[in-house]
């Protein structure tokens, strides 16, 4: 069974995730933005066994804690899609007008549509969904309907589009054609805030619930 441990980080209160195999207990950091050392801290106290960061797109919040965690543990960045690349290489810049100690992350592996993380004796699919960043994907788990869906969707909300990169349009497109074919019965860890299920936002969603785009 996969599990998932949830930490806000940041400034920004940003849900990094530490998504684990219950049975082998091999585990990966998904999106550790910055206060590794509580992210540590947690895996630790869990017997956990990081085996991979992964990054569901390249803003500061989600990926500034990335490359200094990677060296710690010797593992590997995953993600996010390779047309994030831009954002990743600002990193450090951003960091200094936040006041957070970051640094560029260049991962080890770009992940596509398709694509299957493995975590101990659990899998992840990768879907691309642009829209809040061009690169953005998010990572689903058929056998447990769970989802990691970044800032795309939000419980009774959505990811911005005004940032460098956003297209409101690819944005409702990603959560139409492929988060709602998904299924009613996931439930989703947002970048921030509570989770939440897609058939709840399909009801109750100002943005896209089913009778807001059936008007689009």
């Amino acid at each position: 069974m996969l599990k998932a441990l949830i930490q806000p980080v940041t400034i920004f209160e940003q849900n990094a995730s530490i998504i684990f195999c219950d049975e082998t207990k091999k585990c990966a950091i998904v999106d550790p933005g910055g206060d590794i050392d509580i992210l540590l801290k947690i895996a630790k106290k869990n017997n956990l066994i990081p085996d991979k960061i992964l990054l569901t797109h390249g803003h500061i919040d989600h990926a500034g804690g990335a490359n200094e965690l990677a060296e710690i543990l010797k593992v590997e960045v995953h993600g996010p899609h390779i047309d994030d690349k831009f954002l990743l290489d600002e990193l450090q810049k951003q960091g200094e007008m936040f006041g957070m100690n970051t640094r560029n992350c260049n991962p080890d592996k770009w992940l596509k549509e398709g694509d299957i993380i493995e975590i101990g004796e659990e899998k992840l699919d990768v879907y691309f969904c642009p829209g809040h960043t061009p690169g953005h994907i998010i990572f689903y788990s058929e056998k447990n309907k769970l989802a990691l869906v970044g800032d795309v969707l939000f419980n009774g909300s959505i990811g911005r589009t005004d940032l460098p990169g956003g297209n409101f349009d690819d944005l409702i497109n990603s959560v139409q054609n492929k988060l709602w074919p998904l299924g009613n019965d996931i439930e989703f860890i947002p970048g921030h805030g509570p989770l939440s299920t897609f058939e709840i936002e399909r009801k109750t969603n100002p943005f896209v619930s089913d009778s807001i785009l059936a008007k689009s």
